[in-house]
């Protein structure tokens, strides 16, 4: 943990140097996701998660204090927002029953709070483009799987963020026909916008942050509860892949800044077809994670 934090603070300095950012700038920044970093590790060890809520509450509030004070961006409002959000997912399984209404009303709640944008507000960035709401997201994240994992329990699918051999070779399988089918899709429904100068030395640092934090956390709630659940409910594994596909792809109605974007959502729940064709190869969230990754950040470096 020690040596993988230095790297993460060298990282952080260099990454500042580059992008000319003052120190005084980084360095709360840096300090914010070196704490929030092993937060967000634990869901992945069932022995270190955290089971108490209102350990659990306080720690979604760390990396906001960590990061506002030094930089006197602190707001009591923002606080109070973090602390009920912790508060209400870490109590949610608590206080409610598992069941299919609680367990996709959670889902809802943690899906509202996403594409609220809240965190974009919380955070605010004193730099543009800097992604310090990502603290917010990570935090999201790590919170309900815990909820998920830990007090609710019964879940099957893996929070986990390295995958095996056998998950990597079925994720590259996967992603050929995924990365064709989208392109196709991308052609027909006129969102064709390659980039005139691909920057390719972005692509590892690109897919390593899809991989261990948008992929983690979208193949495990759509492919590993979704799609699972769906699955349990209907048993009918064609009917949950195209509903879990549609809902991939409603969840996208905001990207790139335009409500609706019906033309992007398709594009998202083609996509998510072959998420869902590599997750049940297995029934593995990492080998979902791996085709979705690779797709994405070609997607992300070669096209605007």
């Amino acid at each position: 943990m020690g040596l993988v934090w230095v790297a993460l603070g060298l990282a952080a300095l260099v990454f500042a140097r580059v992008k000319g950012i003052a120190a005084w700038t980084a360095l709360p920044i840096a300090a914010a996701f070196l704490v929030e970093f092993p937060f967000y590790l634990l869901p992945s060890m069932p022995a270190g998660r955290l089971r108490n809520p209102w350990l659990m509450a306080g720690s979604c509030a760390l990396p906001y204090l960590v990061y506002t004070i030094p930089a006197g961006l602190f707001r009591p409002e923002s606080l109070l927002i973090l602390l009920g959000t912790g508060l209400l997912l870490s109590f949610w399984f608590r206080v409610l029953p598992a069941g299919r209404a609680t367990d996709l009303l959670f889902l809802a709640v943690v899906a509202a709070i996403l594409l609220s944008k809240i965190f974009d507000r919380i955070y605010p960035s004193p730099v543009p483009k800097l992604g310090v709401s990502t603290l917010g997201h990570l935090m999201l994240i790590r919170t309900s799987a815990t909820a998920l994992l830990s007090v609710r329990g019964g879940i099957t699918a893996e929070f986990r963020f390295l995958p095996t051999r056998r998950e990597w070779l079925s994720g590259l399988k996967w992603a050929l026909p995924m990365a064709v089918s989208s392109l196709i899709a991308l052609r027909a429904l006129n969102l064709w916008t390659p980039r005139a100068h691909p920057n390719l030395w972005a692509s590892v640092p690109q897919f390593l942050g899809m991989l261990w934090v948008v992929t983690l956390s979208e193949e495990f709630i759509f492919r590993g509860l979704l799609q699972n659940w769906l699955e349990e409910w209907s048993r009918n594994r064609y009917v949950a892949l195209a509903v879990t596909s549609v809902m991939f792809g409603s969840a996208h109605l905001g990207f790139h800044g335009a409500f609706p974007n019906w033309r992007f959502a398709i594009v998202a729940a083609v996509f998510g077809v072959f998420c869902g064709l590599a997750w049940r190869e297995y029934r593995s969230v990492p080998a979902s994670m791996v085709a979705h990754a690779t797709v994405a950040t070609f997607y992300r470096v070669f096209f605007s």
